[in-house]
């Protein structure tokens, strides 16, 4: 038996939640992580998986021994980092994870990085507030950036760092097209209320948000449509008869909608921080080195803050 491999494969099934689908994404079939994990099992005289129908979760032991096999995976990336890596030069793969509304920051900071140092390999994905806490827990994520506010991984062994402020805008199709989209004059949350909107869905903490602000405002928003992409909700104002509120990340790449005017919304005004999130233990990979010296640079914070805020076009 490889043990690494069937770590792999168990952290994998962690991941997923799916039997196939852990199996496609190491590459292997059903059959095989199945019978890894089994071996897995026999190596330590211990049930680790709850098997039925479908995945039913872990066993306590077996969630010891994927608590066990986390560390260990995430040792031996760092390790291999030290060996392939030059000084001044990281080598090796990043998992970085962002909420909806600030991947565009993400993507920014990703090329950013990997401009800086090429032999970075990132990996950037868009999840929710709980599954982007999940991953940092779980060691599947290197690095998160998200709502600090919220987090409930902002323990002693979290590390955060600042990035910038959300602010809010309510879009809309402007009444008179120019050639890129507008920031027009501030409205309140309360006449925002009183459009159809798109919203992102409830699970989403924007989502939350937002609602807390029509409440704050005394209003109630009624959405038209509700959805948990980002595309769908810039191309729902663009195409059709809704609006939507956007925080200025995701308005500064919209940029080249000049059918569109963002309002800047007030009363109240509402802010929330976003920051990087990290694993604050002593010895961070190479790659994660980077990662941090660069989210605290101030080219890269002077960048970031310029593609979102309040936005001056």
């Amino acid at each position: 038996m490889n043990l690494l491999a069937s770590l792999r494969y168990l952290a994998a099934l962690d991941e997923h939640k799916h039997f196939g689908r852990a199996a496609q994404a190491c590459h292997i079939t059903q059959p095989a992580l199945s019978n890894a994990l089994r071996a897995l099992e026999a190596e330590f005289d211990t049930v680790i998986v709850k098997r039925g129908r479908n995945f039913e979760g872990f066993t306590e032991e077996g969630a010891r021994v994927l608590a066990s096999a986390q560390r260990m995976l995430q040792e031996r990336e760092s390790l291999q980092q030290e060996l392939k890596s030059g000084i001044g030069k990281p080598q090796g793969r990043l998992s970085i994870g962002a909420v909806p509304t600030a991947m565009p920051i993400a993507a920014r900071f990703s090329a950013m990085l990997q401009a800086r140092y090429p032999g970075i390999s990132s990996v950037v994905r868009s999840m929710s507030s709980n599954e982007l806490e999940t991953g940092l827990e779980s060691l599947s994520l290197d690095i998160g950036l998200g709502y600090t506010d919220r987090l409930r991984v902002s323990g002693p062994r979290m590390r955060q760092i600042p990035q910038y402020t959300e602010h809010y805008f309510f879009v809309r199709r402007a009444a008179k097209i120019k050639d890129a989209l507008q920031i027009g004059p501030s409205t309140t949350w309360a006449k925002a209320a009183l459009h159809p909107l798109c919203l992102l869905t409830r699970e989403m903490h924007n989502r939350t948000i937002v609602e807390r602000a029509f409440e704050e405002a005394g209003a109630v928003s009624k959405p038209a449509m509700e959805t948990n992409s980002i595309l769908v909700l810039a191309l729902s104002v663009a195409e059709g008869d809704v609006c939507t509120i956007m925080p200025g990340a995701l308005v500064g790449v919209m940029r080249g909608y000049r059918e569109l005017e963002a309002l800047p919304l007030v009363s109240p005004d509402v802010r929330t921080a976003i920051g990087l999130i990290a694993q604050g233990g002593d010895r961070p990979s190479r790659t994660l080195e980077a990662a941090l010296a660069l989210a605290q640079d101030p080219v890269w914070l002077a960048h970031a803050r310029a593609h979102s805020g309040l936005l001056k076009i």
